[in-house]
């Protein structure tokens, strides 16, 4: 495979080709599975075993919008719509959480069964209004809202919990132990709880039950009793459901006084809830725990010495597969004649235990209650928080349970604990996360630190996706984030008042169609704010696993794409707005920043800097780079270097980019003990290390390589040559440094 073409010119992402959607992974082979008829063992992951639930209860439609860790959710239903069409099941991928909550309005009135699905808790904190009112009018079908939500860094952002949602608007919510069969029956009890309480429900599944590969027993798809077709042609009103004066007054004590006492009959009669009664040999103390921890909970346990891997407790265990409503009458009865128990209770606040304490005052039930006195107050459950924990609680009231003590309830400064540092601090530095290699946002932010330097310093307001990246080393940029698409009106406060320099907002494409479009955009042109927006557009919604937007170039049969998003801008209003269609010319994107910053004209500017995702992108370039080495193509690969003769250690280039392929080694010349920066094989060809070398005027150390696959018979002769020319020319600098090593 010669090396041809080197040189150091600025290569060019070409993203306005055709193609077709790219999602965060395929599951076109095994939705396939969700054919499996009645009797059938069906082995899956665990949102296929979501999916198949959801097809088994009947449900007539499904939307959401897609985030960690049930961006998956949003992928499988996408793949899965063939067979979504046989049942006459309508499937939306929503423009944001809140028109995915809104769609629930279609249960209200009609006897549908609904579903939607989004990352928690900033996800139901961006459709609470939607929410809200559907749990004051109540529903008529089923109405099912499955987060995805771990209180860690699993999934959410801020550290935030749902529950309080689901008290303050009264929606039950349930939190299923991490096995598929007990997700699958939380689905199908969530839709007739739903129904028997006229009430919406949460289904909260955890990073670990999204992705945890298990076995249940299938049943047949069922197509609704009811097709939202068949409900559009049929349409109903109830003037009490609609929340209005006074029937909204008259919801609260239907809440209360009706939904409430017929959810908790169902819980109690459908056995939601779960009882492991231990072997006996501790029955006077007890556990109770969210369904959610069970697994971690029993591993803890485990490693005690007081269960086994199939759960064989010895502690009697109350698992909480509904952690919304609390079901008075079993918390009591599991207390009863028990003289200590704890809640293993993830998050702040403690919810639960505040509820569990009032239940067993009331009740006059002795019942030391234990929980976030003995476990942390907060942060994630680990398996480590929760066996020192239980170690603390079992080792006062029932101390010949445990039986083993496993070396991560050693303190960590001992040796022999597992979290022991095993390497100086000094030698293996923290990373902070930063941008994929070869990502196209990169550029943008080495352009806007390059015009920082003639210009000084401006105040950024940032935004959720992947340029949040940015706010770390090496670019250091961004001073708040203040939710998805509200980069802009983060900004808004600060862009007035006639400062001298602008303030900058970025958001992200996803962002901008999100919620940008208006309370940021539009709302700049209103307020005539005096500020710079930026728009990372890179084609996705890369930050959730790279769904298709309305700006996407995909080619796609059932949405509409290729909006572009400075039209949409202008539409609104923007009269100031620049488009690049490559952000890998930081020379351009620098001055594009420059421009922006010392115009004199007063009001909004949209740059819109655009680039297709570099993982996406590979993702497609490798599967047509295969197929083409296959049938014995010439294929050509770019990769860049540096000339370890030229560079001189300075690392500028590093400081500015940061990509990950970009590192340093040791210096071939002995006279220079200055490791130099070196380009590792995960390169892709972007060229912005080159291009930030040359716009920073920093060096001219960078080249570009060609990497030809089946070369020709015409680059195999010139590609000895070459070689021939590199030895007889290198053999000088072989002696010199030879004769330096021997001195």
């Amino acid at each position: 495979m010669p090396s041809v073409g080197a040189d150091d010119h600025t290569h060019h992402h070409d993203h306005h080709d055709e193609r077709t959607a790219m999602a965060e992974r395929s599951s076109a082979a095994e939705v396939q599975k969700l054919r499996a008829g009645a009797g059938e063992t069906l082995h899956v992951e665990g949102i296929l075993a979501v999916t198949k639930a959801l097809l088994q209860s009947g449900v007539a439609y499904v939307g959401g919008y897609q985030g960690a860790p049930i961006s998956h959710l949003m992928d499988v239903l996408g793949d899965a719509r063939e067979i979504l069409d046989e049942l006459d099941v309508r499937f939306e991928n929503s423009a944001s959480e809140a028109t995915a909550a809104a769609m629930l309005a279609a249960s209200v009135h009609h006897p549908l069964r609904g579903a939607i699905t989004f990352k928690s808790p900033v996800g139901t904190n961006v459709a609470s209004d939607a929410l809200a009112n559907l749990a004051s009018g109540g529903v008529t079908g089923g109405a099912l809202v499955i987060l995805g939500e771990d209180y860690g860094e699993g999934s959410s952002i801020m550290q935030e919990r749902v529950h309080a949602f689901a008290m303050k608007s009264q929606m039950w919510l349930l939190d299923p132990r991490a096995d598929t069969t007990a997700i699958v029956n939380a689905v199908e009890s969530g839709f007739a709880l739903s129904e028997a309480s006229n009430t919406p429900v949460f289904l909260e599944l955890r990073l670990r039950s999204c992705h945890l590969h298990g076995g249940f027993v299938a049943k047949d798809n069922v197509r609704p009793p009811m097709t939202v077709a068949q409900a559009a042609d049929a349409p109903r009103r109830s003037v009490d459901r609609i929340v209005l004066p006074p029937a909204s007054f008259a919801h609260e004590r239907e809440k209360l006084e009706d939904r409430w006492p017929r959810a908790v009959e169902f819980i109690r009669e459908h056995g939601l809830n779960e009882l492991f009664p231990g072997d006996g040999t501790a029955s006077d103390v007890g556990i109770i725990v969210q369904g959610g921890l069970y697994n971690t909970l029993n591993r803890s346990m485990e490693l005690l010495g007081a269960s086994d891997t199939l759960g064989r407790t010895r502690v009697p265990t109350y698992v909480m597969n509904v952690t919304y409503p609390v079901v008075d009458s079993e918390i009591v009865e599991f207390c009863a004649g028990k003289r200590a128990v704890i809640m293993v209770e993830e998050g702040q606040p403690d919810y639960i235990e505040q509820n569990l304490h009032a239940i067993l005052r009331r009740a006059d039930v002795p019942t030391v209650l234990h929980g976030k006195d003995m476990l942390a107050a907060g942060g994630e459950y680990t398996a480590q928080v929760i066996t020192r924990g239980l170690d603390q609680f079992l080792g006062k009231y029932a101390p010949d349970v445990v039986t083993h003590r496993p070396s991560l309830l050693r303190d960590p400064a001992d040796p022999a604990s597992p979290f022991a540092p095993r390497v100086a601090a000094e030698v293996v530095r923290p990373r902070p996360p930063g941008l994929c290699t070869g990502c196209p946002e990169r550029p943008i932010f080495s352009g806007l630190k390059l015009a920082e330097r003639e210009t000084g310093q401006h105040q950024i307001s940032a935004d959720i996706g992947c340029h949040l990246f940015a706010i770390n080393a090496p670019f250091d940029l961004g001073a708040t984030t203040m939710g998805y698409g509200m980069g802009a009106a983060g900004s808004s406060a600060l862009a007035g008042g006639g400062a001298e320099k602008r303030p900058v907002s970025i958001m992200g494409d996803g962002g901008f169609w999100h919620n940008g479009l208006v309370s940021g955009v539009g709302n700049a042109v209103f307020n005539k704010s005096d500020q710079v927006m930026v728009v990372v557009d890179n084609d996705y919604a890369a930050a959730t696993g790279g769904q298709d937007v309305l700006s996407s170039h995909a080619a796609l049969e059932r949405r509409s794409t290729k909006h572009p998003i400075e039209k949409a801008a202008r539409g609104l209003g923007i009269n100031n707005a620049t488009t690049i269609d490559n952000t890998y010319d930081v020379a351009r994107v620098r001055d594009t920043f420059l421009k922006a910053f010392r115009r004199r004209e007063p009001g909004p500017e949209l740059l819109v800097m655009q680039s297709e995702c570099q993982l996406n992108r590979q993702r497609r370039v490798k599967k047509d780079r295969a197929a083409r080495l296959k049938r014995g193509e010439r294929v050509v690969r770019e990769r860049f270097g540096v000339d370890p003769e030229t560079c001189t250690g300075d690392h500028a280039c590093i400081r500015i980019s940061g990509c990950p392929s970009l590192t340093i080694t040791d210096n071939p010349d002995p006279l220079r003990t200055d490791p130099i920066a070196t380009v590792l094989d995960s390169c892709v060809g972007c060229g912005v290390c080159g291009n930030n070398a040359h716009a920073a005027v920093l060096c001219p150390s960078f080249y570009r390589t060609d990497v030809v696959d089946n070369p020709t018979a015409g680059e195999r002769v010139r590609a000895r040559v070459r070689s021939w020319w590199i030895t007889l020319v290198g053999r000088g600098l072989e002696r010199r440094a030879a004769r330096m090593e021997a001195a």
